[in-house]
């Protein structure tokens, strides 16, 4: 559908490339552990999943700032599940999870295969709206960096997805017109609808089961992106 069109793809990374729910699962249970908090991981991430959903949410509109997102996050998750913690073990636990969290390196199933599959004939780059000290160590970590050209993320662009001034940052950096470009993600909001805005071709990964939509194809597998490429 996409091959005679396309030159450069833009993917997102977290939930689309960088299995997220799975490292960081695996960076709470170890720092929780590590402090001594008496919450069962499950019960925690119960709770804690939407209320960061949220956030993040909150984070890219622009009505909070990184600290803040970082710290409220885990303080509502504890008030939520009447835990008493104290906010100097809060702090603490925030800045472990942000330097533990690149640590863990899973992938989404047949990321690299994937990716070993476009490289040949195709220009790779992200666009995220992760933070830039996390983003480039998950990236060498789970040692995929080396398939991009260009990493863009907010911080760089001074604006989050959907915002049209960071795809546009990225056709920018990477030398391409719109309509030669496909973003591949797995947020409808952000990613998807953010791309459209500018004129990029979209591809919809449904990592997180969301409603059928009009937008553009949506895939359940990375392995799917061949029948397009």
């Amino acid at each position: 559908m996409f091959k005679s069109l396309v030159t450069d793809i833009f993917f997102d990374l977290d939930h689309t490339l960088w299995d997220f729910e799975k490292n960081s699962a695996l960076t709470f249970q170890k720092i929780l552990h590590g402090n001594s908090v008496r919450i069962e991981l499950e019960d925690f991430l119960e709770v804690y999943i939407p209320i960061n959903f949220k956030f993040w949410k909150y984070y890219r509109e622009g009505k909070i700032s990184k600290d803040e997102l970082r710290f409220q996050r885990l303080k509502i998750t504890f008030d939520t599940l009447e835990y008493a913690i104290s906010n100097e073990l809060i702090h603490i636990l925030s800045d472990q999870y942000i330097e533990n969290l690149s640590s863990f390196n899973h992938l989404i199933p047949n990321t690299t295969a994937v990716l070993d599959y476009l490289k040949p004939n195709y220009k790779l780059h992200i666009i995220t709206n992760g933070f830039q000290e996390i983003q480039d160590k998950k990236l060498q970590s789970s040692k995929i960096h080396y398939y991009f050209d260009h990493i863009i993320n907010s911080e760089m662009a001074g604006v989050k997805k959907p915002n049209p001034k960071i795809f546009e940052l990225a056709l920018s950096k990477a030398n391409v017109l719109p309509h030669k470009s496909l973003m591949i993600g797995d947020s409808l909001e952000a990613d998807i609808l953010g791309a459209r805005a500018v004129g990029i071709h979209t591809l919809h990964f449904n990592a997180n089961n969301e409603p059928e939509h009009e937008y553009c194809d949506m895939i359940h597998d990375l392995s799917e992106i061949k029948l397009y490429l």
